[in-house]
């Protein structure tokens, strides 16, 4: 019998938005690269980063960006959704492909 542990495991192996690479970049800007190989630049707006992502706005801090179990995530618990980062990307990815 597979414990409930085993089968949580078995579940975050799986899911194919995780971060596997992330760059910061110049105006609020992400390169990221997903566990599935979709690669792409996510961009966060000014104006969106308030609250708990109001330090983002201090661009030395926002360079410290690192992964947290297949999340962007900053220092003092900043992190970003995967799945939507992953969305954000792939709509960009299929927008381009359709243009060409």
């Amino acid at each position: 019998m597979m414990h409930k542990e085993g089968l949580l495991d078995d579940w975050r192996s799986a899911v194919y938005w995780d971060v596997v690479e992330v760059i910061p970049e110049p105006d609020y800007c992400l390169f990221v690269r997903f566990k599935d190989g979709l690669k792409g630049r996510v961009r966060l707006l000014p104006e969106d980063l308030k609250g708990a992502l109001g330090p983002l706005l201090d661009t030395e801090f926002f360079r410290r960006v690192y992964i947290d179990s297949g999340a962007v995530a900053w220092p003092g618990d900043i992190d970003l959704a995967p799945d939507a980062m992953y969305a954000q990307v792939a709509q960009e990815h299929s927008e381009r492909e359709q243009a060409s």
